[in-house]
């Protein structure tokens, strides 16, 4: 038997720790027995369906109640599990499900398994010849033991962020599994008689399904968990699940907390929310702002939120999920650099007066990974060299599933190029400038998308978390850019204007450079990743 199933099975008949889902209309608590209890019996339907070691099955659910126990069936069979991304109110369904059938097709699963409340695609999926279980036909089967597993066993096909026209896979084993989960039980210093975790992030996404379910199950540890759609009704009900519970751990991409921020200053009163129990507040899974963590402090302080528990952290899905962590108790760590340095030489020298850039800090690796930071030949940069961030080790893929087949993600030295710019400390923080990839280059400068968005979403009306800096003329010798925000002011043509200005305004200011054009559009109009990442690529046709 693999590390991972012997211990997660092991934890699971033993703990009397559980989940908490149905927040918050009707909550209710499993333990980690009945949650094996039911997975049990999922082993025993996907049995009889024909499902054994090496298939690969594809899930179609909502509810984390379902989804925690469908996975440890899965396992139990020693197949893999691939989360289907879900379609959302905004979502165009035909394309969905055209893109989720070449996801299906790509990874060669072998049953998808749906559930509420998805079950209207279940016929869209059965009509093309896909063969359609149900958590419910499945869980009515007798209970059944697990099946041998080794180490080098496919747990996950975890999809990636931008997997949707052209699909990709990140292939993650058992043993990068227990690597990176080993370390980051040991990073967040976690208690599992003690710690209470709150999650709202999507089982489709790596933090979501991987750091914030599978995780928690793996060791045992109390876990409530809702969906993203609960998080989008009620932002403040993260907190009130947090304050309910005594939650001690959270996590979440820098654009929530910073709603989470507005919501507690605009809808919240003084002490409604007890948010002292938190002692690790993860931000992650995209750039962590500096402006708006402290923000966040001070929009929490009323409520009892400590600054030292927002920790930033660094992580993706080809390394299972993180690569470093913020140290227990330190909270935001700010390095401030020479702004002219950093664009001109690729070097980020520390500096407090003149042109400056603060980037947060994203601690030191977990146990078991390596970094090093590379410039375009190849070579290995020095602390302050500004590149691109290679990583390697145990947790770390092989590599993909494609439509083409498999796709290695290391070098012949084991080194994974993540795609992103940035630098290592002297102590060894990382520090993430941007991806290479969304760079604008302009007189031998580069700027960063993310200071050009920061610098737009402090317009007035300009919707939180929705700015996007768009590059143009790529490659070419005079890159430039445009820049795109929504507003709730869209059809008011004074208001339209005063926002393009203000914004080009602001992003001059910033990084001395004016946007070749600056769009307003009407909420909901940016395209982001499910997990609420921009797509500056995809933004492209908003400007032109």
């Amino acid at each position: 038997m693999s590390t991972f199933t012997e211990t997660m099975f092991s934890n699971a008949r033993w703990s009397l720790k559980g989940m908490v889902t149905g927040e918050p209309d009707a909550p209710v608590r499993h333990t980690w027995s009945e949650v094996h209890d039911r997975a049990r019996r999922i082993a025993g339907g996907l049995a009889r369906s024909g499902i054994g070691r090496g298939d690969a099955v594809a899930v179609l659910a909502g509810a984390p109640v379902e989804i925690a126990p469908m996975a440890q069936g899965i396992w139990m069979r020693g197949a893999s599990l691939t989360m289907l991304h879900q379609p959302t109110p905004r979502t165009d369904l035909a394309r969905w499900a055209a893109e989720s059938i070449g996801v299906i097709d790509m990874i060669r699963a072998a049953v998808v398994v749906v559930s509420e409340p998805f079950m209207a695609a279940a016929p869209v999926l059965s009509n093309v010849g896909l063969r359609v279980l149900t958590v419910r036909e499945l869980i009515d089967s007798p209970p059944i033991d697990p099946v041998r597993t080794e180490d080098d066993d496919l747990a996950l096909m975890q999809l990636t962020s931008g997997s949707t026209g052209s699909p990709k896979a990140v292939q993650i084993s058992h043993r990068n599994f227990v690597a990176n989960a080993e370390a980051m039980f040991a990073g967040a210093e976690v208690d599992p008689d003690n710690d209470v975790i709150v999650s709202w992030l999507p089982c489709f996404h790596d933090m979501g399904m991987t750091g914030f379910l599978a995780v928690p199950m793996y060791f045992g540890v109390e876990l409530v968990k809702i969906t993203p759609m609960d998080f989008l009704r009620d932002t403040l009900l993260w907190a009130r699940l947090i304050d309910k519970y005594r939650g001690t751990m959270t996590a979440a991409p820098n654009f929530a907390y910073n709603v989470l921020a507005k919501r507690l200053r605009r809808q919240a009163t003084p002490g409604q929310f007890d948010l002292s129990s938190l002692r690790w507040a993860l931000s992650g899974a995209e750039q962590v702002d500096p402006v708006d963590v402290a923000d966040l402090c001070e929009a929490g302080a009323p409520f009892g939120l400590r600054p030292e528990a927002i920790l930033p952290a660094y992580g993706m899905a080809e390394t299972t999920v993180a690569v470093s962590f913020t140290e227990c108790g330190t909270g935001l760590e700010v390095d401030e650099v020479d702004a002219d340095l950093l664009t001109v030489l690729r070097r980020a020298v520390p500096a407090t007066h003149g042109r400056t850039r603060r980037f947060a800090s994203l601690g030191r690796l977990l146990k078991g990974l390596e970094a090093r930071v590379v410039d375009v030949d190849g070579t290995i940069l020095p602390a302050r060299g500004v590149g691109v961030i290679e990583v390697r080790g145990e947790p770390v893929t092989l590599g993909y599933t494609t439509a083409a087949g498999f796709v290695p993600a290391q070098d012949v030295n084991g080194w994974y190029d993540t795609g992103d710019l940035g630098y290592l400390t002297e102590t060894g923080n990382i520090v993430v400038c941007g991806r290479l990839k969304d760079v604008i280059i302009m007189a031998g400068r580069n700027i960063y998308p993310t200071d050009i968005e920061r610098a737009a979403s402090r317009v007035d009306g300009v919707r939180p978390g929705c700015a996007v800096a768009v590059r143009l003329d790529a490659g070419r010798s005079r890159e430039s850019f445009a820049v795109a925000v929504e507003s709730k002011s869209h059809d008011d043509h004074d208001e339209v204007l005063r926002i393009e200005h203000q914004v080009a305004h602001e992003v001059v200011a910033e990084v001395d450079v004016r946007p070749r054009n600056v769009v307003v559009l009407e909420p909901g109009m940016i395209p982001k990743t499910p997990s609420g990442k921009l797509r500056r690529a995809h933004a492209l046709a908003l400007v032109d």
